[in-house]
């Protein structure tokens, strides 16, 4: 195995998140012949984007230690279990890993290697504990309630286009305009958003320059509710007299688009960062509020543009009512519930009921801000969410919890973090996580400080991705 040569291999398997195993076919050489090439042993690369089963043309880019990593020239045959994609941009845009995949074959797969993680980081756990069937989304297709779009060209100095970001690469922009994980309206808002501006000329901006007006499009739409809410998001390198003629425009082709849901809010976000994230100098309200409801478990949430929710809300039900049937009944009216990372208070407000009461912590203040008012609309009083790093807060709060809930961002728990809840020693935790390599490593902290798992099992929150959710009981 040398860098740079070509080589065939079949995917043996593919590991959390996107890490497929390939077995290279032995080359013969003229001095070995066909058979000796076969006793040899056999030799691994690692490659993305691939499907357990397939037969793969690699390039090798990268040998070291007796390990490869390759990335794929072409398909050879596709995997037994392989099917025709529904959507057309699949493989070129970056965004879906599974869409060849029957969906029972893709929660298989997702299934198997949260397990296998979870096996290897409680091999030392003495006590038994039981990892159930993962859970599938109850809309596997057009289940997204947000999508981020950016501006920019599909190749170099091509028209304008708005999209997703093309597979591999970080400038090329491919146009999803039959995207599958998004329902019609958000088609319906990108294709006129595009030709709007593409008739009007109007430049996007350049990563490389810095030049340029265009470059975000938010589009949030409330899966039970129906209500959305559609930001642009552009720089000030405009005139202001035509910036107000263009956003006027764009208001009213957005209400002239005949969209099935009710469209709550039109925002204008200024943003003149080098950085290409999606962040807000200034926010100015064309039309309606700056926010819209959303509906779980009969519960009412409050969402603004850039408010943390989850992206599926059919699959956040499933997600949510495991977690509360993990808890079950809490054994006394007065327990004090931590929702640690607690985002608008999902959580905390769906455990409102069975709890004396219950602390949420976010370091985002407008998430904490929106928690605050998603309780008042829900008449909870028990509820009290706190603005600040958790590493921080938990010095200042001074009633001790008596059980903890932990949905922590992609990276898991700060380790010093980690080290003070477990300090409080409470009897049980849930664990919540959207990044199970993460997850397997905080386990690991717990496990050695007292605590085992029950439970375990995966919800299908992000269909033909390679990303799940995952939720573990706790116990000391």
């Amino acid at each position: 195995m040398k860098k740079g040569e070509i080589r065939e291999g079949i995917v043996e398997q593919v590991k959390f998140p996107n890490k497929g195993q390939v077995r290279l076919l032995p080359q013969p050489s003229e001095e070995d012949g066909a058979e000796k090439a076969e006793n040899k042993c056999p030799e691994y690369v690692t490659v993305k984007n691939v499907i357990p089963g397939q037969k793969l043309s690699i390039r090798i880019t990268k040998v070291r230690k007796g390990r490869g990593e390759g990335r794929i020239l072409r398909v050879e045959e596709p995997a037994p279990d392989e099917i025709k994609s529904p959507c057309p941009h699949f493989g070129t845009c970056g965004g879906c890993l599974y869409l060849s995949l029957p969906y029972e074959r893709q929660l298989a797969l997702k299934e198997k290697q949260v397990k296998e993680l979870l096996e290897d980081a409680l091999a030392q756990q003495k006590a038994p504990w039981t990892f159930e069937s993962i859970k599938p989304s109850p809309k596997p297709f057009a289940y997204r309630n947000k999508m981020e779009f950016s501006f920019g060209d599909e190749v170099k100095d091509g028209p304008l286009t708005l999209g997703l970001h093309k597979r591999g690469g970080f400038y090329d922009i491919v146009a999803v305009t039959d995207c599958c994980i998004v329902d019609e309206d958000y088609r319906r808002v990108l294709k006129g958003t595009l030709s709007y501006f593409r008739e009007r000329n109007i430049s996007y901006f350049h990563r490389l320059s810095h030049a340029g007006y265009l470059r975000h499009l938010l589009v949030r739409k409330a899966s039970i509710t129906g209500e959305l809410l559609i930001a642009l998001v552009t720089t000030s390198q405009i005139d202001a007299q035509e910036e107000k003629r263009l956003l006027e425009g764009f208001a009213i082709m957005l209400e002239n688009l005949g969209l099935e849901g009710r469209i709550a809010g039109i925002l204008h976000i200024r943003n003149d960062s080098v950085a290409d994230v999606v962040k807000s100098d200034e926010t100015t309200v064309l039309r309606g509020q700056d926010y819209f409801y959303e509906e779980l478990l009969g519960l009412k949430f409050r969402i603004s543009v850039f408010s943390f929710f989850q992206t599926n809300s059919y699959g956040a039900q499933v997600l949510y009512q495991t977690a509360r049937d993990y808890i079950g009944n809490l054994g006394k009216k007065d327990c004090v519930v931590y929702d640690l990372y607690s985002g608008t208070g999902t959580i905390a407000q769906l455990m409102a009921s069975a709890a004396g009461k219950v602390i949420g912590v976010e370091i985002v203040e407008e998430a904490v801000e929106a928690a605050r008012e998603n309780a008042r609309e829900n008449g909870l009083s028990n509820c009290e969410f706190v603005a600040g790093d958790v590493l921080k807060v938990l010095d200042e709060i001074r009633e001790k919890p008596d059980l903890i809930i932990l949905d922590p961002p992609r990276d898991g728990i700060h380790p010093k973090a980690l080290q003070k809840i477990i300090r409080y020693g409470v009897e049980r935790m849930i664990y919540i996580s959207c990044k199970p390599t993460s997850l397997v490593r905080d386990l690991e902290v717990l496990l050695a400080n007292g605590y085992r798992v029950e439970r375990a099992c995966c919800v299908d929150m992000f269909p033909w991705t390679g990303n799940v959710e995952t939720v573990c009981l706790l116990s000391r």
